[in-house]
């Protein structure tokens, strides 16, 4: 048994040279300061600012927050008995999750004011969407697809790699027309085909917060994707990290440039 382990990594393992699936390593644009504080949970980019949702219970928030300066100009706190998880943007609202609880919220995304809560089956991790669809993750192999009106299951695909099933698909973000996904304890960054589940690049982020300026703790992961698709940037960061970073996917063995 492996408890701490994805299968994904077992499988990268042993990896072939001449493997279809491609490995992507990375380099770094930019790098902005990131709330040390904010156990990231959720991470969005809209209009100009980016959304995060934190977790913890008595310490879930939901912060509106500007890239450049990692300032917080507007936040409300999850209601202390909920561990606060995924967020994602719809219309005029945002839509947030909590772990365990099986209860999820409905916010005005100018107020952030409670407009509603809904409930759902097992556990909540993370949310995106692809313009049509809400897209959910509860730490299984299978990812949700939810009515963005009613946030009901419309349809459900089994995150793949090498046909095997892959657990603890963590933060969401939607690409490109793929769905990027962090794999929860790893520094493994995964693309997902959204119609067949496979698995169809995997993106190596060893090294991007070394170990020695991670806050103590072994929950100092990779955590939390946003992406920028009017200027085509990527960033990526983790919970309680003191950076966020917007980087580059490069072809495996290709050399960063030096910033």
């Amino acid at each position: 048994m492996f408890p701490r382990s994805s299968l994904l990594i077992l499988a990268l393992s042993a990896l072939p040279a001449h493997a279809v699936v491609p490995v992507y390593s990375y380099e770094v644009v930019n790098t902005y300061p990131h709330d040390t504080h904010a156990f990231t949970e959720g991470l969005f980019y809209l209009n100009g600012f980016l959304y995060e949702s934190t977790g913890l219970e008595r310490q879930s928030t939901i912060r509106k927050e500007k890239l450049e300066t990692g300032e917080v100009i507007q936040k409300i706190d999850v209601p202390a008995q909920y561990f606060g998880e995924g967020i994602v943007n719809w219309k005029n609202r945002l839509i947030s999750l909590t772990w365990k609880s099986q209860v999820g919220f409905v916010y005005d995304l100018h107020t952030l004011k409670l407009k509603r809560h809904f409930a759902y089956e097992g556990e909540g991790w993370a949310l995106t969407q692809d313009g049509k669809r809400l897209i959910m993750s509860d730490g299984t192999p299978d990812l949700r697809f939810l009515d963005p009106e009613t946030l009901k299951v419309t349809g459900r695909v089994t995150v793949t790699y090498d046909g095997k099933p892959v657990r603890q698909v963590n933060e969401l973000e939607w690409v490109k027309g793929r769905i990027y996904a962090n794999v929860w304890e790893t520094n493994m960054m995964i693309i997902i085909d959204p119609q067949r589940g496979d698995i169809t690049g995997v993106v190596d982020l060893t090294g991007l917060l070394p170990g020695d300026e991670r806050p103590p703790g072994t929950d100092s992961v990779l955590n939390g994707i946003a992406y920028d698709s009017a200027h085509d940037r990527l960033f990526v960061t983790g919970k309680n990290w003191p950076k966020l970073f917007e980087i580059r996917l490069l072809p495996a063995g290709q050399v960063p440039r030096r910033q």
